[in-house]
């Protein structure tokens, strides 16, 4: 992986130069929140964003779409009007949160749906100065180490722009007299100073070491039934969770026509609908046990089969919850603090 500078006031006419390559997208301001916006004026874009509202997976994975078209003589699936995208300003969880979403729906079995999307999509990250709901020390992303196409670490007057990937780097010769390929100690240095103080700069304090084997021996736990009462079973934490793959699928027809779509949007387990199967038998009709099945899934069956957590410590579901139920409050009433929800 080789590294460039860019200098701050050439950002805009990097972004520029590398967006004839698709669309657009960054973190744009909208009253007190950030949105993942296509954008058409570079300036649109807010750096000091932490995290978007709804994560990037609208894209690769969009609440609601088409499948295929169908009628008397078969089935067919259109891609070709897919776009090519440039997703800009994934801070590390985010990017963490993309590979957990690689390993759902890519890697043991490609789903066309998203490996369409996700093949047309190049990804610029961003760094970031952690706020009070970030955690991503505690799911081991503090840094991204892979996939990026591009990762901007911003140094004050430079960015350092790691190259992640052929087409990253094919990104950046395409503006090549607004990079220096030129590293010196001292460039080095202050990489060094601004990772410690990242590092120093996580309010978060919340341990996630040994859960698997927490949640193993808290199956019974009353915080199930006591979370479970609180819980309103909106399914916002789903929603903004960045890895939360739930989806369902239904037919719609055209009456008379002969002919329909089948159609995919997205679902969420803390549905009671979610659990329900023909006959009207629900195997997880209490909230409780849908609750239980949420962090089971993120802190212990993930873990379990590809060695790491489903949640990368990006704080949206702290933010998000009416009734502050989350991965911190779970992880602290597990193991046995006292705090009030």
């Amino acid at each position: 992986m080789r590294a460039v500078k860019l200098k701050k006031q050439y950002l805009k006419g990097f972004l520029t130069c590398v967006s004839g390559w698709g669309e657009l997208w960054g973190p744009v301001r909208r009253d007190n929140r950030f949105i993942l916006e296509e954008v058409d004026d570079i300036g649109q874009i807010d750096l000091t964003a932490l995290r978007t509202q709804l994560p990037f997976k609208k894209l690769l994975f969009p609440p609601q779409f088409s499948m295929f078209g169908f009628d008397e003589k078969g089935y067919h699936t259109d891609f070709s009007s897919i776009p090519k995208r440039i997703i800009f300003g994934l801070h590390p969880c985010d990017i963490k949160a993309l590979l957990i979403m690689d390993e759902f729906f890519a890697k043991q079995y490609k789903d066309p749906y998203y490996y369409e999307r996700r093949k047309r999509t190049v990804i610029i990250g961003l760094s970031c100065i952690p706020d009070e709901k970030c955690f991503c020390n505690a799911t081991d992303n503090e840094s991204a180490t892979e996939g990026f196409d591009l990762f901007l670490t911003d140094l004050g007057d430079f960015f350092l722009i790691w190259v992640g990937s052929s087409l990253g780097d094919d990104l950046v010769r395409e503006c090549p007299e607004l990079t220096d390929p030129h590293i010196g100690h001292a460039d080095l240095k202050k990489y060094i100073e601004w990772q410690r103080y990242r590092s120093s700069q996580f309010k978060m304090d919340i341990d996630l070491t040994g859960m698997p084997d927490i949640m193993e021996l808290s199956y019974e736990s009353p915080v199930w039934e006591e979370m479970g009462k609180k819980c309103l079973s909106c399914g916002a934490c789903t929603i903004v969770c960045p890895t939360c793959p739930c989806f369902n699928v239904e037919d719609e027809f055209a009456l008379g026509k002969n002919q329909g779509q089948r159609m995919r949007y997205w679902d969420s387990c803390m549905f009671r609908e979610y659990s329900m199967v023909a006959g009207g038998h629900n195997f997880r009709e209490a909230r409780a046990e849908r609750l239980k099945l949420r962090f089971i899934h993120k802190l212990q069956a993930f873990v379990g089969k590809f060695g790491k957590p489903a949640c990368t410590g990006c704080g949206r579901c702290i933010g998000t919850c009416p009734v502050d139920i989350d991965i911190y409050t779970i992880t602290k009433k597990l193991q046995g603090e006292e705090i009030q929800v």
